[in-house]
């Protein structure tokens, strides 16, 4: 095609799908653990999956306002909000053995500032003229099935003994401990501006 036509519209699908999936696996390690601090908590299908959806609902409203240019926080501010909130879920994980209703709740406001973390990736990249909408959803499509990866793969690891009586002092908050230690240290890291 000629060099000064725009961007085809599949090549951009295609592009922000695989930018979102990356962008989590295996790239996101701090998405992983937050994904992965819902999970040890909620390993039934459908307390998780109200959770995850509540999560990729929330930045995706953040990430397109920051995208047009509505919403800005620094990176010196959501980095470390980022890394709390992985601290914060991994440590309710550790006191509590089943799913606080409001938990989704929770969940949302913290997929407000992932979101925002989202929108530093993407507007590096830039979005094709036009195809502002098509980008956003591909690339929140794309996050979406990292986040199922992720689940999938914990899943498979977990399937033989999630039901067993002590899965949750030996899976759950030993792993809790471990993942909240890493975000409590980035939370740290990153204020200080060395994460």
């Amino acid at each position: 095609s000629d060099p000064g036509t725009s961007t085809p519209l599949a090549t951009t699908i295609r592009q922000f799908l695989y930018l979102g999936f990356t962008h989590i696996v295996p790239e996101g390690l701090d998405h992983i653990l937050f994904v992965l601090g819902l999970f040890l908590l909620a390993p039934g299908l459908r307390p998780l999956l109200k959770q995850v959806t509540a999560f990729t609902v929330a930045h995706s409203l953040t990430l397109g306002l920051a995208m047009l240019g509505l919403v800005h926080l620094s990176g010196r501010i959501v980095e470390p909000l980022i890394a709390l909130s992985i601290a914060v879920v991994a440590i309710e994980n550790i006191y509590r053995s089943d799913v606080n209703p409001a938990r989704w709740m929770i969940v949302f406001g913290f997929g407000l500032i992932h979101g925002l973390g989202f929108a530093g990736v993407l507007s590096q990249l830039g979005v094709p003229p036009g195809q502002f909408l098509p980008a956003l959803l591909s690339f929140n499509v794309g996050v979406e099935c990292g986040q199922l990866a992720v689940i999938l793969v914990a899943s498979l690891l977990t399937w033989p003994v999630i039901r067993r009586a002590w899965y949750h002092n030996r899976v759950t908050i030993p792993a809790s401990v471990v993942i909240a230690g890493i975000g409590l240290y980035w939370a740290v890291t990153r204020a200080l501006g060395r994460g």
